[in-house]
């Protein structure tokens, strides 16, 4: 015959599993909060190298003055958004917008670069992102990033394996969830962006650079 465990083994073992996951848990929460003032502050210095480059500021402008404004704006929802003004000689170069979203395997943070019209993708860059290696982490490739330059703001982009229109782009292999949240994080900013455009007068007031 049989024995027949005693509850008590499996709720001992219970507590022991829920102890140590809290144990780890509140180890793995103490370390994000003590690194993540010096991870915002390396975002926001890659945030300013990529600038330039972004919005197409040639590297024969070294001697001309480069400004980089930081506005804050509002949507159509309320909802207030911070973007990046580049300016050379004080002529507007083009916007960058911050972004972010869920990718496949968690949130994916982006900079989008447009014409000073928001009328055309100048750039994009992936400024983190934990997506699967050797498939979704493709998507910081410039192979990939490239496909989003020069589509117009106007219409809704689309990641498909098979693009045939103007407004779509060619997924990454074995990574259509990745490629489609990368495009929908930068149709959704892009539009809330556009509207707060439409709402404000966002001409610059002032020349000095944020930092």
């Amino acid at each position: 015959m049989s024995e027949t465990p005693e509850p008590r083994g499996y709720l001992s073992q219970a507590w022991l599993v829920i102890l140590l996951a809290l144990v780890y848990g509140g180890a793995l929460a103490g370390v994000q909060t003590k690194l993540q003032p010096m991870i915002d502050e390396n975002k926001r210095l890659e945030t300013y190298r990529q600038i330039p480059a972004l919005v197409g500021i040639a590297e024969s402008t070294d001697d001309a003055e480069i400004i980089i404004e930081q506005r804050q704006i509002e949507d159509d929802d309320g909802r207030k958004q911070k973007v990046y003004l580049a300016l050379v000689d004080g002529k507007p170069q083009g916007w960058v917008l911050p972004a972010g979203g869920m990718g496949f395997a968690d949130r994916i943070e982006l900079l989008i670069g447009l014409d000073p019209a928001a009328e055309t993708i100048t750039g994009l860059w992936v400024l983190d992102q934990k997506e699967t290696p050797g498939l979704g982490d493709l998507i910081r490739d410039e192979e990939f990033r490239s496909r989003f330059v020069g589509k117009s703001t106007g219409e809704h982009i689309e990641a498909k394996p098979e693009p045939k229109r103007s407004n779509e782009i060619l997924t990454l292999t074995g990574a259509t969830i990745s490629s489609r949240s990368v495009a929908e994080i930068v149709n959704q900013t892009v539009e809330r962006f556009k509207g707060a455009l439409r709402r404000e007068d966002t001409t610059p007031t002032s020349g000095k650079p944020d930092r």
